[in-house]
């Protein structure tokens, strides 16, 4: 049934901005469909091009979709409207947000004593060559083929502009499933389809990439390990067979998000080679230095850096050489470096003891590396709500998901000693009347 908000306007701009607002004012809600071009043109007496350029617009910002025979309707998640903080309850412990352990992060106060403070201006090198060095040598000990490198604001704005620099609205990106709800929110927000590929604990299937592949994706984004929501890492084998289907589609844009970086548990591992015509590997130093440095070091081909470097000098036009100070001045501590290799141990004792209690309840459970475990479930609300009355907070997996089943995301950078029996135990509990009706169906 077509809703029935009073779509106003006399032209495609004020058509686009009638529908924005009622979204904007939950008068449109996710999933209603609004009125055909051809009705919506004879009710305000203007043409049907117009109407349709109006729509348009709207899906190339993924507000609206086309639903097949039934018309067209409100996206699920349109960009324009934040997802809400999820609230914990004081009582509950936050098993949801997925930040670092502070403990595990380097203090700030010995390396912002040292930075030059000296005013920065107009005309100077938007990168600090200190960093770049320091940069491109990590990338070359990770075995990442050689190539410029641009700095960036955190591993997303790195992933948009790369994707910016190729794609257009209507463009297909295959993504993993589950997979960061971040991302699925980007690609809508750019009007771009998201085309699911199911992946293991080693990764993306090489079968699912070649599928999406086939079927047009023009880009692909793949996690090389800490993959969000399910830990998924590369290894040697798995990123061989992605890297023999990548070559079959040379044109095909391929990122990598390395996020994690250091501290993800697993070794770096690249489906990149140097003869790639389009490709980048982002990193970012949120997780491992902290998420208010909001900095990331992209490599790549030389095309598209450039496109990167030349679009990002029209807006922002550099990441701050204050901030880029602090992130060269932690990677050349040698302190820094034991706490990084500590971090990385004390997330990887943590995720294991969540993976192994859970299967001690006889739960199966995903978490190779990063700082979260998956874990399959009948149904996730349920489950949510139980683990709140056992004074958990965990999240559901919905907003990770399109095509995979349902589950749940348990953060474990914070946990303490014991805490994941008792996890796993409560856990345990509250699957004990979804598997008595699975067991009698």
């Amino acid at each position: 049934m077509t809703t029935q908000y009073p779509i106003r306007g006399g032209s495609a701009s004020e058509i686009a901005g009638s529908i924005e607002a009622g979204i904007m004012g939950a008068r449109l809600r996710p999933g209603d469909r609004i009125a055909t071009v051809r009705k919506l043109a004879a009710t305000l007496r203007l043409s049907p091009t117009t109407v349709a350029a109006a729509y348009q617009n709207l899906r190339a910002r993924g507000l609206i979709f086309a639903d097949g025979r039934r018309g067209t309707a409100i996206s699920p998640q349109p960009p324009i409207i934040s997802r809400a903080h999820t609230e914990i309850p004081a009582d509950v412990r936050d098993l949801i947000t997925g930040s670092p352990d502070p403990a595990l992060l380097p203090p700030l106060a010995p390396v912002l004593s040292r930075i030059n403070l000296r005013p920065r201006l107009y005309g100077e090198s938007t990168s600090l060559p200190a960093l770049l060095e320091l940069a491109a040598r990590g990338f070359t000990a990770d075995g990442i083929p050689s190539g410029p490198i641009a700095v960036v604001s955190g591993a997303l704005d790195g992933i948009e502009r790369v994707l910016n620099a190729h794609l257009r609205p209507g463009d297909r990106a295959a993504v993993e499933d589950p997979g960061y709800a971040a991302l699925f929110d980007l690609l809508k927000a750019m009007g771009l389809k998201a085309v699911p590929m199911q992946l293991d604990d080693m990764g993306v299937i090489p079968a699912e990439l070649s599928s999406a592949l086939k079927a047009g994706a023009q880009a692909c984004v793949l996690t090389p390990r800490a993959h969000n929501p399910s830990g998924a890492a590369f290894d040697s084998r798995r990123a061989a067979a992605l890297r023999r289907i990548l070559a079959e589609h040379p044109r095909v844009l391929a990122i990598e998000d390395d996020h994690a970086g250091p501290i993800a548990g697993r070794r770096a591992v690249t489906v990149m080679t140097a003869d790639r015509p389009r490709w980048a590997v982002v990193r970012s130093v949120s997780k491992s230095l902290g998420p208010d440095l909001r900095l990331a070091v992209m490599i790549g081909d030389a095309t598209t850096i450039a496109r990167v470097e030349g679009r990002q000098s029209l807006g922002a036009g550099w990441v701050s050489h204050i901030l880029q100070q602090v992130v060269v001045g932690l990677w050349g501590d040698p302190k820094v470096a034991r706490l990084l290799n500590k971090a990385a141990a004390a997330y990887t004792a943590r995720r294991e003891a969540m993976v192994e209690a859970l299967a001690h309840h006889g739960i199966a459970a995903r978490g190779r590396s990063g700082l979260n475990v998956w874990v399959p479930v009948p149904e996730e609300q349920a489950v949510v709500q139980s683990m709140q009355a056992a004074g958990w907070g965990v999240i559901a997996g919905e907003r990770y998901r399109m095509k995979s089943p349902p589950a749940i995301r348990i953060t474990i950078s914070r946990l303490g000693p014991g805490e994941a029996e008792q996890i796993a135990a409560d856990l345990a509990r509250g699957l004990e009347p979804e598997r008595l009706r699975s067991h009698l169906a």
